[in-house]
């Protein structure tokens, strides 16, 4: 199972990034746990200055940008 992290407060691309995690994951029918992470402290912790961010796995994939269910379905593989 992927463990598939969206980093960032909740603004609205935090949330678009989630939604295109979660659609590309499931086009891909993989099994995955979705978590959200919005405490800054924790996200410093990652090493991410820039956000949203995505992080599989425990590994950053992606900062400072949403990005298309397609680009990350190539992050998830």
């Amino acid at each position: 199972m992927k463990k598939i992290q969206i980093l960032g407060t909740g603004c609205p691309k935090c949330k678009k990034l989630a939604e295109n995690a979660e659609q590309a994951a499931k086009e891909m029918g993989i099994e995955y746990q979705l978590e959200k992470v919005t405490q800054i402290n924790d996200i410093m912790k990652m090493g991410v200055m820039i956000t949203p961010a995505l992080a599989v796995d425990g590994q950053v994939k992606l900062s400072g940008k949403v990005a298309s269910p397609e680009d990350i379905k190539k992050l998830l593989l």
